[in-house]
């Protein structure tokens, strides 16, 4: 078998608003734990159950998918504003070179 290899360069990733995303997700999986919660014995009955552990499963690591994705983008703004001020220091001729 031959080793696929890509034909093109794979595209940048996108960025948008990650934080705001990931905590809609879980907004959304919690409401639909609550919304479920009263119907308990009808999933209980038919063997359903699953569904309200899913939702709240899902809201569960939607949480500490915020929690990831919120240290990533204030590493990622720490980065932005540590290399703009080396920009700035080389630019100005503080880093110390001659």
């Amino acid at each position: 078998m031959a080793k696929w290899t890509p034909k093109h360069e794979a595209p940048e990733p996108l960025e948008g608003p990650v934080v705001a995303t990931i905590t809609g997700g879980t907004i959304v999986w919690f409401v639909l734990f609550l919304v479920q919660l009263p119907f308990y014995d009808w999933f209980a009955d038919r063997g359903h159950t699953w569904w309200l552990w899913t939702c709240l499963a899902g809201g569960g690591l939607g949480l500490i998918g915020t929690w990831y994705v919120r240290r990533r983008d204030a590493a990622l703004k720490r980065a932005a504003a540590r290399d703009a001020t080396e920009r700035t220091e080389q630019t100005a001729g503080l880093d110390g070179r001659p």
